[in-house]
C-alpha cells in the first residue's frame, strides 16, 4: 500500500512540475518604436486555469493616429497567419505561441516601422475552454498605444515593464524550485516510511517464526 501511495505522489509531483514549466505571466507591451526598425507588439492573455484544455484564434486591429475607426490588420488561427491590411502587407510576423492552438501569447512583430504606424492597436483572443461536459467561449482584448519616434529613448514605463518581466520570470523559477524541493522531501519521507514498514513487517515475521520454532521444541521435549 505504501509503495502505491509513493508512486501516486511521485506522479502528482511530476504533473505539477510539468504544469509549472508552462507558467504564463502577463506583461505589458512596449509602446515606443523607432522608425525604420522592427518592433514587437506584445499581447499576452493567460488562462486562469492552466489545467483546462483550450484553443484560441487571434485578431489584431489598428486605428491610426487622428482616425476614428479601427481596421482589421491581422488574423492568426489553426490555419496560420493572414495579413488583412495592405498597409501592413509583408511587414507583420507572428511572434506569439507556437506549436499549439492553445494560444496565450499573441504578440506580433512589425518590420520596417513607419511614422504612419503610430496609433492604437487592439488584439482579441477568441478562446474556447474545453471542460468535461461543455465548452466555454470567452473573448479577451488588450490595447497598445504605439508612438513612433526618430530616435530611441529609454522611457520609464519601458524600464519598469522590463524589470517587472524579469521579476516575474525569476519569481516563477524560485517557486518551481521550492515546489520541486517540497516534492522531493515528501517522496523521500514516504520512501523512508515504506522502508520502516517493510522492516517492521520482516521483524514481526522473524519473531513469529522464532516463536513457532520454540513451541515446536517444547512439544518435542
Amino acid at each position: 500500500m505504501a509503495a502505491s501511495h509513493l508512486l501516486l505522489f511521485s506522479l502528482l509531483c511530476f504533473l505539477f512540475v510539468y504544469q509549472c514549466h508552462g507558467a504564463c505571466a502577463e506583461v505589458d507591451s512596449d509602446t515606443e518604436a523607432v522608425a525604420g526598425k522592427g518592433f514587437k507588439l506584445g499581447c499576452i492573455s493567460c488562462k486562469r486555469r492552466s489545467e483546462v484544455e483550450g484553443a484560441a484564434t487571434v485578431e489584431w486591429y489598428f486605428r491610426a493616429k487622428g482616425e476614428a475607426d479601427f481596421i482589421h490588420i491581422y488574423t492568426y488561427n489553426e490555419d496560420g497567419a493572414t495579413i488583412e491590411s495592405d498597409h501592413f502587407m509583408d511587414r507583420v510576423d507572428w511572434n506569439g505561441s507556437k506549436r499549439s492552438n492553445d494560444i496565450q501569447d499573441a504578440s506580433i512583430y512589425l518590420l520596417n516601422v513607419t511614422f504612419n504606424d503610430s496609433g492604437t492597436y487592439q488584439c482579441f483572443f477568441n478562446r474556447i475552454l474545453f471542460y468535461e461536459n461543455y465548452e466555454y467561449n470567452t473573448i479577451v482584448s488588450k490595447v497598445v498605444h504605439l508612438s513612433v519616434v526618430a530616435k530611441a529613448s529609454r522611457g520609464t514605463a519601458s524600464i519598469v515593464s522590463e524589470v517587472m518581466m524579469y521579476v516575474s520570470i525569476i519569481g516563477l523559477q524560485v517557486w518551481l524550485l521550492i515546489e520541486m524541493i517540497y516534492c522531493y522531501r515528501k517522496i523521500a519521507a514516504a520512501g523512508e516510511e515504506a522502508l520502516r514498514e517493510a522492516a517492521n513487517a520482516e521483524y514481526l515475521a522473524i519473531a513469529s517464526e522464532s516463536k513457532d520454532n520454540c513451541a515446536g521444541v517444547q512439544v518435542g521435549e
